[in-house]
């Protein structure tokens, strides 16, 4: 059973992270969007949790998604228990910014991982920047695109009088 839970601050998530005190866990910090939650989203997250023994998860506020991308769809306060409720996640903690840094220099993690889509990946001054594969094949962006070219082809044709 795991005894961690989902933190308010990436502060809280490196004293949860943490451990027993004289104990080594090798801690990971990963991050994601999640908008709508994908098998791209869970292969990423359960190799990352291969890598680490605590695997602690940003995800990203809607601020933080429109840096790089469309407003999430799903809205932050139901996407943190959606990925702490896998059990490759340890902790979420909640990411203000796209770049990790704030919470990589908070946490302090061994393992930082990151998305071969980022252009300029983060590079972990306190351990390991591990680049993972990404999965362009499945997206969250395709899947809202595929669902609206859908219902578009779907839709009854508009009669003008």
């Amino acid at each position: 059973m795991r005894t961690l839970r989902c933190q308010d601050s990436a502060e809280g998530a490196a004293q949860a992270g943490a451990g027993e005190p004289g104990a080594a866990y090798l801690i990971g910090y990963a991050y994601v969007v999640a908008d709508i939650f994908h098998i791209g989203h869970l292969v990423h997250l359960k190799n990352c949790k291969t890598m680490c023994d605590v695997l602690i998860v940003g995800v990203l506020t809607d601020d933080a998604t429109m840096e790089k991308k469309p407003r999430p769809i799903i809205p932050l306060e139901e996407r943190m228990p959606i990925i702490f409720a896998l059990e490759c996640v340890d902790v979420t903690v909640v990411q203000e910014t796209y770049s990790p840094k704030e919470n990589v220099c908070a946490i302090k993690p061994d393992i930082l991982f990151e998305c071969a889509c980022h252009e300029n990946p983060y590079s972990n001054p306190y351990g390991k920047t591990m680049v993972m594969p990404y999965y362009p094949n499945q997206t969250s962006t395709k899947i809202k695109q595929k669902i609206i070219e859908e219902w578009n082809a779907k839709k009854p044709p508009v009669i003008s009088k």
